[in-house]
């Protein structure tokens, strides 16, 4: 087992559990724990002003330090608490996964972490945007559902062939953006595709519409009033450029409602207009009434053909009760409902989510197909049918038949047993020498072999996925290759050195260290680097060592001359320190 287990995490599926990685986390540099110190340093200042109050005690509930990259480990230990967990996953995992997990109130955090040059936002999903994003948040109890009512939901819904294409080039773009050596033509060329992508994505699937409200709630969500918001989506809560921008007038607040479903958005862009939920149950809300417009509640012909367009392993469950899983690749309609549909390759038939035994994809290897709907010229449907009505029509066992449902399907063949369920409604009939025909096509012709029909007379649903996770093996995924970090040079290694033992130092670790001769190899060999300056800054401030610290804040002014695209993030630093240094000496 590569994570910490909890009793979360030990009802996670078996088909879940592939995507989880190792954090690893002896990897992280003493640089990638300065850039997490300094966004979570200055989040914690900025949103505890703009956050929601669930924010700052989230931190605390969830075990998350300032000073520390979070180690999965721990976390564990404290979410079980909550009734959460988290796992460390490679990046970009497919959505309805990534959803389930949420279903399961498991949080899947990215366990890398991004390059100091985009400390301020990274389209990749690192450990900055899960831990110090979703996890504070999800101590808030009405929130937590929320989040695991939207994973339940959110999985069940139906993609197409584009979402896929989408979410790979959305992942590619987030691992090359974050290898350290990738030329900016290849990262130009990753954005223009993702771009033209989203401009061709025809009409949107169901998935597509709830990441849509997935990204304007969970990631980039605003509550209270319209003029005066709160954040609590991850993605401000872990950008510290867009959570202060996002709360000036340039970025336009509306109320939060369903129409945020059909609104798009730009993951390689900072968002031009936000929605402003009045509180978290109105999420829930939103999220309920968008739910009864899927697939998953309103079934039918529509429902079906969104399975077979998406490609993808689906379900329907018809009025009995009765679920078929598989790769649905046909259906006959007749005035506008589904009078036959087929399946290929392994398909397996369920009840309640329960495989039914002697049903499985070893049984319905290549395929199933059945009528559904009602018998034609006859009003009460084969599953309202009392044992006097079916010995009426002659459907019980030895009896040889030809049945015709509307829509000119014919079924002909020897009756050898029937299936009930729990409330006594026949969902199979099993023949034996059967035919099964649309007008005059034959569409099945058994010999030796039984055929099972179902019986239903509606698709009450339809949705992403199968109905028992025990029917299929579905640990085939295998996650894409990161790229490998950049060959290891020696400066590199150099300045890893200098930041580690700033930070030993900071920590009583080894207080022997000449942080002066620290200072000069890193103006010397480093003279553009910014973060370890500021540090040591923050160290010559804190000893009272002012012609140190003066020094040093003339270099950083020299520092913002040569690269003034980091001078906002450098002042951002110096602030901080003298916020701290005041807030010590006062007290």
């Amino acid at each position: 087992m590569t994570y910490e287990s909890n009793p979360v995490l030990e009802k996670l599926p078996k088909h879940l559990r592939q995507y989880i990685k190792p954090q690893n986390y002896s990897d992280y540099t003493a640089i990638n724990q300065a850039v997490w110190r300094y966004v979570m340093r200055k989040n914690v200042d900025y949103l505890s002003k703009v956050a929601h109050n669930s924010y700052l005690e989230g931190l605390k509930k969830t075990g998350i330090s300032i000073d520390h990259i979070p180690n999965m480990y721990g976390m564990n230990r404290i979410l079980k608490e909550i009734g959460w967990a988290a796992v460390a996953v490679d990046g970009f995992i497919p959505p309805a996964a990534f959803m389930e997990f949420q279903a399961y109130n498991v949080l899947v955090i990215a366990s890398d972490i991004r390059q100091l040059k985009h400390i301020e936002y990274t389209p990749a999903p690192d450990i900055i945007h899960e831990g110090a994003g979703h996890a504070p948040i999800i101590a808030n109890p009405e929130y937590a559902e929320y989040l695991r009512r939207f994973g339940e939901i959110g999985c069940k819904a139906i993609s197409n062939a584009k979402d896929y294409e989408l979410y790979e080039a959305v992942r590619h773009l987030s691992i090359i953006k974050e290898a350290a050596d990738t030329p900016e033509k290849e990262i130009k060329e990753a954005e223009q595709k993702i771009e033209e992508l989203q401009q061709n994505m025809g009409e949107p699937s169901e998935m597509a519409l709830i990441r849509n409200l997935h990204w304007w709630t969970v990631e980039y969500g605003l509550i209270g009033e319209v003029e005066r918001p709160q954040i609590y989506g991850a993605g401000l809560l872990s950008s510290i450029g867009e959570s202060a921008w996002c709360m000036t007038d340039k970025v336009k607040k509306v109320p939060y409602s369903l129409e945020a479903a059909y609104t798009s958005f730009d993951i390689t862009q900072p968002q031009p207009q936000l929605f402003v939920t009045p509180n978290f149950a109105f999420l829930s809300q939103v999220l309920e009434d968008f739910a009864n417009t899927m697939a998953l509640r309103t079934g039918g012909l529509s429902g079906i053909k969104k399975l077979i367009d998406s490609k993808e392993l689906g379900t329907i469950e018809l009025s009995t009760g009765l679920q078929i899983s598989g790769n649905f690749e046909s259906v006959i309609e007749h005035n506008g409902k589904p009078v036959y549909v087929q399946t290929k390759g392994k398909t397996a038939l369920s009840f309640r989510e329960k495989e039914l035994v002697g049903h499985s994809t070893k049984r319905h290897y290549n395929g199933f197909g059945s009528p559904l709907g009602k018998l034609k010229g006859i009003n009460i449907a084969i599953e309202d049918m009392s044992p006097r009505d079916l010995k009426a029509y002659t459907i019980f066992e030895g009896q040889t038949v030809s049945l015709e449902f509307e829509g000119d399907i014919t079924i002909s063949g020897e009756i050898i047993t029937g299936t009930r369920n729990l409330q006594g409604e026949i969902i199979l009939v099993t023949f034996r020498n059967c035919i099964v025909k649309h007008k005059d096509k034959t569409l099945f012709e058994s010999q030796d072999e039984l055929y099972s029909m179902a019986v239903g007379q509606e698709v009450v649903s339809a949705f992403h996925g199968i109905a028992d996770f025990q029917s299929f093996d579905l640990s085939s995924h295998e996650l894409s290759a990161t790229p490998p970090k950049s060959k290891e040079n020696h400066k590199q290694t150099q300045l890893e050195s200098y930041y580690e033992q700033v930070r030993h130092f900071r920590e009583g670790k080894n207080k022997t260290i000449s942080r002066h001769k620290v200072f000069e190899e890193v103006k010397e060999n480093f003279p553009t680097d910014w973060l370890l300056s500021v540090e040591l800054y923050e160290l010559a401030t804190s000893n009272g060592d002012t012609d140190f610290a003066k020094e040093i804040k003339e270099h950083l002014e020299n520092v913002k001359l040569e690269k003034p695209t980091v001078g906002h993030l450098i002042d951002d630093g110096l602030d901080l320190v003298v916020k701290s240094f005041q807030k010590t000496t006062s007290s």
